[in-house]
């Protein structure tokens, strides 16, 4: 099931009926915008109805880029079939002179082409569904190409057309591609004989050209990996490949004419933005005026900062044109009569639009919470159905809740009356209460489990190491151990002259006053020494024989004790162990409900504790990670998979505090299926800890975390 029923029932509103007479007939609306005052979760859902009763590109702004992604991501469930394209806002801050990401320069222009296109002639897009955009406040507040010399550049070439090859590479040069000897990236073109290749920004693949003489003989689209051809094409758009055209070219086989999007300002002295790039029957929508309008006036407060300090420090002339608009410009070029604000939410005392008879946040209202309280859900769901409401429940865990739904109601009279179960990721829900008083109740995990959606985990960068990283953090009179010399002190990093050759060296103190000099290219062969008890070492004797023979007592003892763990090891193996069973629909549910995107480390890790479970010899594993790094998830999937076989669990924390958390934790994630958690710790009291234990002794508790108390 999708959730276009539901679009259908916020369609047959009179209220929405007359918020869509205004926007069909903007002339008639006394406000140039329309303030609808709606709940947050009923935004998109109205946003969504809109689009489809009246077919236009849109553009949704928000304040923040988190935000937005967000929204992006939902409104795939409400527009499933509609191109979504996100606008992003660039990588420096104002007045800052640095690159742009190459992913944000493409996203960017890509949004400019789907939206420019339109008004080109002979341009493929125009056919398409009209496009939706969503752009936090900074990418709209940052100046863009104007968009009437973005139209006056960009260009069509089809096969058969007759153009000089070396006039297109001076204007592709001009327009902000980088010369190359093969394509490889969006952005950039290459010339060889014959043939140019050029990956435009907005094209999901670059195209090759073939030319007879200067007739465009064939044009190719091509893989970038393998420079193979992957289809023909008739005709072929060249955009800019850059938010800038550059006022002047030089030799396009030598380099290109610079300029970054930092002088853009300069290059095009009058401001644009996304807003003038929307065609007249365009709808914006401002997600929350408040929050928004608020963040521009933060970020335009910052800019003016941030330019007072670059023209102190000199890296900045006084006469720098302003690289941004500023709220009244904004405020100034939304479109009048198209332009929706759909929060804050409103109320009878503070509704501004009661006065037009746009009262559709009235037919919205919160649902109440659970906190994963199953049959809480399940009596409510039933007095619901009972009364006649249509339901409705979107949420990752939904075998399972539709399984207890079956298990408890399903029952003639209720049968007719069941909810419909959506596998998907909603916010949050809401009551809607149509114009004949019938209402319809969508329930979310936000309301049912109180989670959030799924959120990307950012994965730490590798950070290079620097050459003196073995010996930058030694100071005099640390203790260190040489590999091949053994203990003695640090005195220090000196220089010293070796057959003519300047250099440095770590110095080493040993016994009876001997020196080392050790060059810092062989740093690695140091240590820090690290002993039991703090207490200090023995100074080794250099050119005696005492470390040598400790290394060779080590040895010996390292082999010995590796053949008790090969033995070991191998008696392990021949002891049978518990063979769980493959991953169970339930487990499934429970990974689905983590809400948070896996790290490819947590990915690789689980997978392997599983195969350990699943085989048929005894598990010996450590899972080593620092805190935060979804050590816990592993455990709680981990014991819910052993829960499944049939096992009871024991989670030993090494604290009370860490106890509590991962009680609550499990409790949270599990709330949704038959298994009960407990904990034993101080926390208990000594009666409550002796009916827990008796609990466990019958097989009534399935996980227990506790501390060894």
């Amino acid at each position: 099931m999708t959730l276009s029923p539901l679009l259908s029932a916020i369609q047959s509103l009179r209220a929405f009926q007359q918020v869509l007479d205004a926007l069909v007939s903007p002339a008639a609306s006394p406000e140039p915008a329309l303030d609808l005052g709606l709940l947050r979760s009923a935004r998109l859902p109205v946003l969504a109805a809109l689009y489809r009763a009246r077919p236009a590109p849109l553009l949704l702004i928000s304040d923040r880029t988190d935000y937005a992604l967000k929204l992006a991501d939902e409104l795939a469930i409400w527009l499933p079939d509609v191109p979504r394209h996100f606008f992003p806002e660039p990588t420096p801050l104002f007045y800052e002179d640095a690159a742009w990401g190459v992913t944000t320069r493409r996203n960017r222009l890509l949004t400019l082409t789907v939206l420019a296109s339109r008004q080109i002639p002979g341009a493929e897009s125009k056919a398409a569904a009209p496009p939706v955009i969503i752009a936090p406040a900074r990418a709209l507040m940052t100046r863009t190409l104007p968009r009437r010399a973005f139209l006056k550049a960009a260009h069509n070439l089809r096969v058969g057309q007759v153009v000089q090859i070396g006039e297109l590479a001076r204007r592709w040069v001009r327009l902000g591609y980088e010369p190359a000897n093969v394509v490889i990236s969006p952005g950039q073109f290459a010339r060889r004989g014959g043939i140019l290749d050029i990956w435009p920004p907005a094209d999901p693949e670059p195209t090759r050209m073939d030319f007879f003489g200067d007739e465009i003989d064939a044009l190719r689209r091509f893989d970038p990996a393998t420079q193979r051809t992957t289809s023909a094409v008739q005709r072929l758009l060249i955009t800019p490949a850059r938010e800038f055209v550059h006022p002047a070219a030089d030799n396009p086989e030598l380099s290109t004419p610079g300029g970054r999007e930092f002088q853009l300002p300069l290059f095009h002295p009058t401001p644009a933005s996304l807003l003038d790039y929307l065609p007249r029957d365009a709808l914006v929508f401002v997600e929350n005026r408040e929050t928004v309008f608020t963040t521009i006036d933060e970020l335009d407060e910052q800019a003016i900062a941030l330019r007072k300090e670059a023209i102190e420090d000199g890296a900045l002339p006084d006469d720098f044109p302003r690289p941004y608009l500023t709220r009244d410009e904004i405020e100034d070029a939304l479109p009048l009569g198209r332009t929706v604000v759909l929060g804050p939410i409103a109320s009878a005392e503070t509704d501004q639009t009661a006065a037009a008879g746009l009262q559709l946040w009235q037919q919205f209202a919160p649902n109440p919470r659970f906190g994963g309280q199953l049959r809480k859900v399940m009596t409510y769901l039933a007095e619901r159905a009972s009364q006649g409401d249509a339901l409705v429940l979107v949420s990752r865990q939904i075998s399972r809740l539709k399984e207890l739904w079956q298990e408890q109601y399903a029952t003639g009279s209720r049968e007719s009356a069941a909810p419909q179960f959506v596998r998907g990721s909603l916010g949050d829900g809401w009551v809607f209460t149509a114009d004949d008083g019938s209402r319809l109740h969508l329930l979310t995990d936000g309301e049912i489990f109180g989670w959030r959606r799924p959120q990307p985990r950012h994965r730490q960068r590798p950070v290079a190491e620097a050459p003196e990283a073995p010996y930058a953090d030694l100071k005099p009179g640390d203790w260190v151990v040489h590999v091949d010399h053994g203990v003695g002190r640090f005195v220090g990093l000196v220089r010293r002259t070796i057959e003519r050759a300047e250099r440095d060296y770590l110095c080493l103190e040993y016994a009876n006053g001997d020196q080392l000099f050790v060059p810092v290219h062989q740093a690695d062969r140091l240590t820090r020494y690290v002993g039991p008890d703090g207490r200090a070492p023995t100074l080794t004797r250099l050119g005696g024989t005492s470390w040598g023979n400790a290394k060779k007592r080590v040895k010996k003892a390292v082999q010995e004790m590796a053949a008790e763990l090969l033995d070991l090891y191998a008696r392990r193996n021949t002891v049978p162990g518990h063979t769980f069973h493959s991953d169970t629909p339930w487990q499934a549910e429970l990974e689905g409900s983590f809400p948070y995107i896996e790290t490819e480390d947590q990915l690789r890790v689980l997978a392997e504790v599983k195969r350990d479970m699943e085989a048929p010899r005894p598990m010996d594993r450590l899972v080593c990670g620092d805190v935060g790094f979804g050590k816990t998830e592993i455990a709680l999937r981990a014991a819910f998979k052993a829960v499944m076989g049939g096992k009871q669990v024991a989670v030993l924390v090494p604290t009370t505090v860490l106890a509590q958390q991962h009680y609550r934790t499990f409790q949270k994630r599990m709330a949704a299926f038959p298994v009960v958690v407990e904990m034993l710790s101080r926390f208990r009291t000594p009666r409550q800890q002796r009916t827990i234990l008796h609990q466990i002794s019958l097989g009534a508790v399935d996980i227990v975390i506790g501390t060894h108390r």
